[in-house]
């Protein structure tokens, strides 16, 4: 699995043309996850892909060619911060609240709403992190989920740490 950031020009379009491009060569976008930069005209797509090393090169050079694609980077394990949003509704009876409550604090899940029968948690962490808590709360019943994708950016503390393939301007 790898995981792409791409800044792209924020124009109409964009994000079709480089989620098109992965379609029309059979590859799933397994998590895609796209916001406004420091840059007001400027966006970033986050996506993971799975595909082979060669596949993914062959990609990034299709991606180039892209119209509004100003750089494709490849965010490499272990040399970049990545995190992911999840909102969880979960049953949670009066005598099961202080159980998914201390669950909660282990992750370091906030309480975003409580009602009589549920409660809904927002956990940010490692994608890994949100998997394992998603794991630990579904027998008590999720209700319903959201998650944003894993969003990433190469690390401050090291050099040079994502594969930068193209820059334009």
């Amino acid at each position: 699995m790898h995981t792409v950031s791409l800044l792209v020009e924020n124009r109409p379009g964009a994000l079709a043309r480089v989620s098109n491009l992965f379609a029309r060569r059979g590859y799933n976008i397994e998590s895609l996850a796209v916001g406004p930069t420091e840059r007001p005209e400027v966006s970033r797509i986050t996506l993971r892909v799975d595909c082979s090393r060669d596949a993914l090169e062959q990609l990034e050079k299709q991606m180039h060619k892209l119209v509004n694609v100003l750089r494709v980077s490849t965010l490499e394990a272990g040399e970049a911060v990545e995190r992911e949003l999840a909102l969880v509704k979960v049953n949670a009876p009066p005598s099961r609240r202080a159980e998914l409550m201390a669950l909660g604090e282990v992750f370091r899940a906030r309480v975003a709403d409580l009602g009589p029968d549920s409660i809904v948690f927002e956990i940010v962490g490692h994608p890994e992190e949100v998997s394992s808590f998603e794991e630990l709360v579904r027998p008590h019943g999720v209700k319903e989920l959201a998650r944003t994708g894993r969003i990433g950016l190469g690390r401050a503390s090291a050099g040079r740490v994502a594969r930068t393939q193209h820059v334009l301007s």
